[in-house]
């Protein structure tokens, strides 16, 4: 891939990216009563309830294994890095054949996968657990015996996942020279201000939505002005309005939303923007046009229930993001998914 007709700053490298974060199951089920109805005021100190639910959908998460995916469907062939139980093989088998290389994802010898398992009645309250099983064994993995196995890393993004884990990888990366980007996502709120300054520090990319960038910088006490000036790129997605992109010294690009069809469930469209703007990247092409990017998979995914549920038709895709982005932008865009 050749990047040298990018301007110095637009200039990317990263080919072989390995994306770290979570892998887990999602268990929904839907209660057709009210929670309330079946609380009893004065005996809430010895709650004992089983409800009958009225189905189950059982569906692929984390956040690692989401943006790996998404990267997949966009053939950048993404290595992910996580930890799972031994119950992952059928979702292994998913994965690879959507492009993710799962070689380096460790397999717990007593834990199950993670997974979250929630109820949800016909008020929309739910109740829900998540079990961490065999994540917590992320920070068990070295990012060097990765490397070593696809013949280095150009890339490596440090998504939610085991706080350990996340801290191992961010040293390593650091101590190893290797480029990363922070993304916290969920973690961000069990985290303190020194945690999050370690992890950001140094960092290529600095992912958050509108209201984590403002945690990050009332947690750790830097201003937005502190935090450009140490990492390379501050990438903050915002909702409707698309994603803005900062660097130090430099005016801010700005790509907005294409229209959607539908709005059916937005459960992992940060994830699926994280792997629109990776894959581009890797492309070689610029900030402007990975954010597009970026934002056209995010809205296939909030018009789709489940966050690896959709598909990507390749012409479907091109007309939709020529629409929303003009000629010029998809002539660049179009030769990558040919």
């Amino acid at each position: 891939m050749n990047c040298q007709s990018l301007p110095p700053q637009e200039r990317v490298l990263a080919v072989r990216i390995a994306v770290t974060g979570s892998i887990a199951t999602d268990h929904l089920m839907t209660f057709p009563g009210r929670f309330a109805d079946q609380l009893v005021a004065d005996q809430l100190h010895t709650v004992s309830l089983s409800f009958l639910v009225d189905n189950l959908d059982v569906r692929r998460g984390g956040v690692g294994a989401n943006i790996a995916f998404g990267m997949g469907q966009l053939g950048t062939s993404p290595i992910l890095v996580g930890a799972a139980g031994s119950d992952f093989q059928e979702y292994r088998a998913w994965l690879d054949r959507h492009g993710v290389d799962t070689a380096s994802v460790r397999i717990s010898e007593v834990l199950h996968t993670a997974r979250f398992v929630c109820t949800t009645d016909a008020d929309h309250n739910q109740i829900g657990s998540f079990y961490t099983g065999a994540m917590s064994e992320a920070r068990l993995i070295e990012l060097k015996s990765v490397a070593d196995r696809v013949g280095g890393l150009d890339l490596v993004l440090i998504g939610a996942d085991d706080p350990e884990a996340m801290l191992r990888h961010t040293e390593e990366c650091r101590s190893r020279s290797i480029p990363f980007a922070a993304d916290f996502s969920q973690q961000i709120a069990r985290m303190n201000g020194d945690e999050i300054r370690i992890l950001l520090d140094g960092a290529t990319y600095l992912f958050s939505n509108e209201y984590e960038k403002g945690l990050i910088e009332s947690k750790t006490g830097w201003s937005d002005e502190e935090i450009l000036s140490k990492v390379g790129h501050r990438v903050t997605t915002l909702g409707a309005q698309g994603v803005r992109i900062e660097r130090a010294g430099q005016d801010p690009i700005e790509v907005g939303c294409p229209e959607e069809e539908r709005k059916a469930d937005p459960t992992g469209v940060g994830d699926a923007f994280r792997a629109g703007f990776l894959s581009a990247l890797a492309w070689g092409v610029s900030l402007e046009r990975a954010a597009q990017v970026g934002c056209m998979l995010a809205t296939l995914v909030i018009e789709t229930v489940g966050t690896q549920e959709y598909q990507l038709r390749r012409a479907h895709f091109m007309d939709r993001f020529t629409k929303a982005y003009g000629d010029d932008a998809a002539v660049e865009v179009r030769r990558h998914l040919a």
